[in-house]
């Protein structure tokens, strides 16, 4: 089989490695849709394990089963969660299930930019989800990051009647958007510093769209009867969307960091201006089983405009083109590379 191998954002090879054997309590899916995530291109969160097969949001069909298995067939058409908790530790017990070690230390092989891979035990049992009939395999790359999302909302206890600013509209700004548009938020505005993004944002559901410069909390006070943010969401790990997060928040309101910067950056923050004022910092990671089944109910209301947040849909041989336009926000949001979906591997290198 056939793999996109990364060694870097500008280093990505298309690559044949072995097909997986599975043991008795596995499956073996075959990757119809896999979704390039704003993660894969931290080159700061990837490189540490380079080289890898990376893709962490595929959907596909059950291509073999072991023989031991009960919750899925041959020729199910599912998605897989990569990281999977144990549901059993002090973290999931207290609803931190994204702290989970296991959760943590949980994958498949070798990763969605692959043709084929397979699922251990403990994905298959925890971590598989059947598609509903009116999910593509296309939407269904968008459970894991909606999921990501409806966590990170939940968390930060975002409500209707609350003012919520989502600086940066990227993939996870424009999810954002549509989630809380959903969940019948007031008042939505976003804000970012790249004009075809702000435009997007709008194009998706929010209100205003800002430019994130430093007199962003004088114009939502414009447009928001002099109050600041109820909620504030950074989904961009710059800097200076961080530092600009505090000058937006109201008083008795939340800042969820559901993106941040590499670990070598420190931040000061102005702990005096939180306690005077009563501001909660919130973060978010990853998803949980109830989010993932919880994005998964959503999508299949089709009240979320998925399909047009699609840009680029691309053979597994184009990954590196793909991950050029990651980072090109003028010309991509979601990129879909489709593994098994193209004549070029098997003409070039004959048929597996």
């Amino acid at each position: 089989m056939f793999a996109a191998v990364y060694y870097n954002n500008k280093d990505v090879r298309f690559e044949e490695l072995p097909m997986p054997e599975i043991g008795e309590e596995e499956i073996l899916l075959k990757v119809i849709a896999s979704g390039i995530c704003g993660s894969d291109v931290l080159e700061w969160y990837r490189l540490p394990k380079a080289p890898r097969v990376l893709g962490h949001e595929a959907s596909g069909i059950v291509d073999q089963v072991g023989k031991k298995v009960v919750n899925v067939k041959v020729g199910d058409r599912v998605f897989i969660s990569h990281h999977v908790p144990c549901n059993t530790c002090i973290h999931c017990q207290k609803g931190h299930h994204t702290a989970c070690e296991t959760l943590h230390n949980t994958n498949y092989y070798p990763g969605g930019f692959a043709q084929y891979i397979k699922i251990p035990k403990i994905n298959v049992r925890l971590g598989t989800y059947k598609l509903p009939d009116n999910i593509s395999y296309e939407e269904g790359t968008f459970i894991e990051p909606l999921a990501c999302v409806a966590r990170g909302q939940r968390l930060a206890n975002l409500k209707k009647d609350d003012t919520v600013l989502i600086i940066g509209s990227g993939i996870s700004g424009i999810l954002h958007t549509q989630l809380a548009k959903f969940k019948g938020v007031k008042k939505i505005i976003a804000a970012d510093i790249n004009q075809h993004r702000m435009e997007l944002s709008v194009q998706f559901g929010a209100d205003y769209a800002l430019n994130a410069d430093d007199t962003l909390p004088q114009k939502i006070k414009a447009i928001n009867e002099g109050h600041l943010a109820d909620q504030v969401i950074v989904c961009t790990g710059a800097i200076p969307a961080v530092t600009l997060s505090s000058d937006c928040v109201e008083r008795g309101g939340t800042i969820l960091f559901f993106a941040v910067p590499d670990p070598t950056t420190k931040i000061p923050l102005p702990i005096n201006q939180f306690w005077r004022n009563e501001i909660t910092i919130q973060t978010s990671y990853g998803a949980a089983p109830n989010d993932l089944q919880e994005a998964l109910t959503i999508l299949a209301t089709k009240k979320l405009n998925i399909t047009d947040m699609i840009t680029h849909r691309l053979p597994l041989r184009e990954t590196q083109e793909g991950f050029q336009l990651m980072t090109k926000p003028n010309k991509s949001l979601k990129i879909i590379l489709e593994p098994n979906n193209s004549n070029l591997e098997q003409s070039a290198f004959g048929a597996n």
